[in-house]
């Protein structure tokens, strides 16, 4: 469910590109003109009105604003204005590029098998080189294995399971985990690249049923590093992304400073998606609104902006 609110009369995207060039004129940039324009348009204005800027100034919107901003709200507006595969190939190429390996698996493991190969596509076309160059060259072990098996096996995304590949994934996990001496990964990787979200949810509720002990906790217990955080990443998003990353938001603000580059990548790719499920998750398990946590943490145009893409609290 989207949560930033579009209204209803709208200035034409003609009229919304005159503005912003405006809004760049003189000295300095009117950083609350663009912000108050692009947080309320939706993808498909957004695009309308880089096109119009182009057509009336021969200039790339995009760079303008690049060049225009700076610091945290021009890492979430140049996110905002880019369409979904474009900021997923965006945002994985600069996690992989910086070795933020938890951010990039992140990406990989949260989206659905239509979505990871229609943002690998816009990954080549973007940087002229494939996604499973990058991941071999920036991760490895099982972890690599997993990703790489993640971003190339296809997925059924539709709600139907066979309760009897349910229990039979059920029990070959157990018998990959804490019924033997060690790990048989592979097992694990099959399973997990390979299954539905709906599949995956009904094996972990099956695993609970069937050993008396969570899955989740069978991950934590029998893999470590990056290979565990991208298993649980995984079976968490299959079983309820809105609570997988009202947790990830959580930790983002969590303690001595705030993790933006999380924040904003959170928001950001979400705001269109499921947000209001990720504040409705936030507030029920945290006992505060999620627009009172970012409020606390961030300032200026960069809160107005989060705040807005978060949409009014419910």
């Amino acid at each position: 469910m989207n949560s930033a609110t579009f209204p209803p009369m709208l200035s034409s995207p003609r009229d919304d590109a005159i503005k912003l060039y405006r809004a760049f004129k003189g000295l300095g940039c009117d950083t609350a003109a663009v912000v108050d324009i692009l947080a309320h348009r939706d993808m498909t204005q957004r695009s309308l009105i880089q096109q119009e800027y182009r057509q009336m100034y021969s200039e790339d919107l995009y760079k303008r604003l690049s060049s225009e901003l700076s610091g945290h709200i021009k890492k979430a507006v140049s996110l905002w204005m880019l369409d979904p595969a474009g900021r997923d190939a965006t945002v994985l190429k600069q996690a992989l590029r910086d070795i933020d390996l938890k951010g990039a698996t992140e990406v990989i493991c949260s989206r659905t098998s239509s979505q990871i190969q229609y943002f690998k596509q816009v990954y080549h076309s973007l940087f002229g080189v494939y996604l499973e160059h990058d991941i071999k060259s920036q991760t490895g072990g099982d972890h690599a294995k997993l990703l790489l098996a993640y971003v190339s096996k296809p997925r059924y995304e539709g709600l139907e399971i066979d309760r009897v590949m349910v229990e039979k994934d059920a029990k070959a996990l157990y018998k990959a985990g804490e019924r033997r001496l060690g790990t048989d990964e592979k097992v694990f990787i099959e399973i997990f690249s390979e299954r539905s979200s709906a599949h995956l949810a009904a094996v972990s509720s099956a695993y609970n049923s069937m050993y008396g002990n969570s899955l989740k906790k069978a991950i934590k217990s029998e893999t470590s590093g990056y290979f565990e955080f991208g298993l649980v990443t995984i079976l968490q998003c299959a079983e309820n992304p809105g609570r997988y990353f009202a947790k990830v938001l959580r930790k983002a603000m969590k303690g001595m400073g705030t993790d933006d580059t999380t924040l904003i990548r959170v928001i950001v790719t979400r705001a269109e998606i499921d947000m209001q499920y990720i504040k409705a998750e936030y507030r029920k398990k945290y006992g505060k609104t999620l627009n009172e946590a970012v409020h606390s943490e961030t300032s200026g145009h960069y809160r107005t902006f989060l705040l807005t893409l978060l949409g009014p609290t419910n």
